[in-house]
C-alpha cells in the first residue's frame, strides 16, 4: 500500500515521525521535514466508488513502519465524493475493513485475509507496484500491476483481469457461491 500504490514514497525510508495535518487540510499531512505524504489524485475516488459498492478493501504492506504507516492513513483525511461535494470528510483508514501491515511475503498478508474474513482467494483482487508481489496468484488472487501509482485506468484495468476470471453465470441457472462472499470483492492496495 505504501511503496508507490497508493501514495509516491515508502513509509519506512522516506517519511520521518512525527506527521502533522495542518488544520482539516484534505488528502496532506507533513512529517517532521515537512516532507508531504498524500495519496495519489485518483485514490481518494477509488477507494469512495469501492466503499459505495461494499467492497470490503484491505490494505498489504511489508513496511517496518508499521506505526508511522497506521498515523498516515488515520491523518490523511479524504476528500468528499466527486458526485456528492456534501459528503462526509473521514480519515483514509476509516475506508479499510482490514489493514495487514506488518514485514512478511504478501503470501502471509493474504493467508491473514482469507483466515479474517473468509473470502475465497479468486474473489480477491490485489494491486500492487512490485512485479514480486504477483506470487499471491499463486493462492488465486488476481494481481494487477500498478506502474505509476493507482489511477482510475489502472484500476479499470484489475476489474476487467478480475471480470475476465469470474464471467457472469448464465441467467436462470443456480450460482454456486460462498454467501460471505457475494458482493465482497477483496480489494487489497499493497
Amino acid at each position: 500500500m505504501y511503496s508507490y500504490t497508493l501514495w509516491p514514497l515508502w513509509v519506512d525510508t522516506h517519511v520521518a515521525s512525527p506527521l502533522e495535518r495542518d488544520g482539516d487540510k484534505l488528502n496532506e499531512v507533513h512529517d517532521r521535514f515537512g516532507e508531504k505524504v498524500s495519496l495519489y489524485h485518483d485514490v481518494p475516488q477509488v477507494l469512495h466508488r469501492l466503499r459505495t459498492a461494499n467492497v470490503v478493501i484491505a490494505a498489504c504492506s511489508r513496511t517496518t513502519a508499521t506505526a508511522l504507516a497506521r498515523q498516515a492513513l488515520a491523518l490523511l483525511l479524504m476528500p468528499p465524493m466527486a458526485e456528492d461535494p456534501g459528503s462526509q470528510v473521514m480519515p483514509a483508514i476509516k475506508f479499510f475493513d482490514q489493514l495487514e501491515i506488518y514485514p512478511g511475503s504478501k503470501i502471509a498478508h493474504f493467508k491473514q485475509l482469507h483466515k479474517k474474513t473468509g473470502i475465497p482467494y479468486s474473489e480477491m483482487l490485489f494491486f500492487d507496484d512490485e512485479r514480486r508481489n504477483k506470487e499471491v496468484e499463486s493462492l488465486g488472487v488476481t494481481f494487477q500491476l500498478v506502474l505509476d501509482g493507482l489511477d482510475n485506468a489502472c484500476f479499470e484495468q484489475g476489474l476487467k483481469i478480475w471480470r475476465e476470471r469470474h464471467p457472469e453465470e448464465p441467467k436462470g441457472e443456480p450460482k454456486e457461491a460462498n454467501p460471505q462472499a457475494e458482493e465482497t470483492t477483496q480489494t487489497a492496495q499493497a
